[in-house]
């Protein structure tokens, strides 16, 4: 695994090289790129994909003390690392976590370095977190409320709830993948500091909404993927995001939950690919 050096510490990835536009491989919380996605890197072979794992609680080097882990300063690091890892022509795509839209409609250091975009069943407008996920917002505000957390993940009924990951897709997470996400938060207290000021770290509603409005100026190639079945992210935030963004296209996954790249992995590679071949086409825009 290589990593850059950004503002905020070190930040793993994994480069498996190949040609045309890099597909950056985004996570979710506590999640890493190479487990929420290997159901659907067997089918994009030949393609470039960049998986960097975010400080949101699953990854192994903590950052350094006070830096911005909201929602805001997450995607700010996004920009940065791709930067640092000298990445151009991006396909940009979210799945579960949405925060790296503000990387785009905040205009931040790294934006222009996005060649298109595809939102896969993400956090949207003011769901941020998602209604199953605002519990542990809460919790991560108390001292060692994460702590409490991380334990109890332990526990393979907390895991499974269906009220929590457990729900998150229809395929199902396999219990040593769950395992291995929370590991990290459970043996380092830099790791749980990072993951309680990111949990913590959602904006205000008014500031969200103010934020995805600025999508109508986001003039990428973009694709909108929405998963039928799911609990977390409102099947209607699709269509308006589709409607909101001036180059989307919009395809409902009709047999997953929110963790599409577990539910229909070769459906989301065939249109990531097609995605990728119109920023090769075009010439970036």
């Amino acid at each position: 695994m290589a990593y850059v050096e950004v503002d905020a510490g070190l930040i793993d990835y994994v480069d498996t090289g190949g040609d045309g536009p890099p597909i950056v491989l985004l996570h979710g919380v506590p999640m890493t790129p190479q487990t929420q996605w290997a159901h659907v890197l067997p089918h994009l072979r030949g393609h470039r994909v960049v998986m960097p794992t975010l400080p949101m609680g699953g990854h192994r080097r903590p950052m350094r003390p006070g830096t911005d882990l909201s929602q805001f300063g997450m995607a700010a690091i996004l920009g940065q690392f791709l930067e640092a890892a000298a990445l151009d022509e991006v396909v940009l795509v979210l799945n579960d976590w949405g925060g790296g839209q503000f990387l785009l409609t905040e205009r931040l250091p790294g934006h222009e370095r996005v060649g298109a975009l595809a939102l896969v069943a993400c956090e949207a407008f003011d769901n941020f977190p998602p209604a199953p996920a605002r519990a542990l917002a809460a919790v991560a505000k108390v001292p060692g409320g994460i702590w409490l957390t991380v334990q109890a993940m332990r526990l393979r009924p907390v895991r499974q709830a269906r009220s929590g990951y457990g729900g998150m897709s229809r395929r199902g997470i396999p219990d040593d993948v769950l395992r291995e996400w929370f590991a990290p938060a459970r043996a380092d207290a830099g790791i749980r500091r990072d993951f309680a000021a990111f949990a913590a770290g959602a904006p205000s509603s008014a500031v969200l909404l103010a934020a995805a409005a600025r999508l109508a100026e986001v003039a990428l190639p973009t694709l909108v993927v929405w998963a039928a079945h799911d609990t977390m992210m409102p099947l209607a935030h699709g269509q308006r995001l589709a409607d909101l963004l001036p180059r989307a296209r919009l395809v409902v996954a009709g047999e997953s939950a929110t963790l599409v790249p577990f539910d229909e992995p070769e459906l989301l590679a065939g249109l990531l690919i097609d995605l990728t071949n119109a920023v090769r086409h075009s010439g970036h825009r």
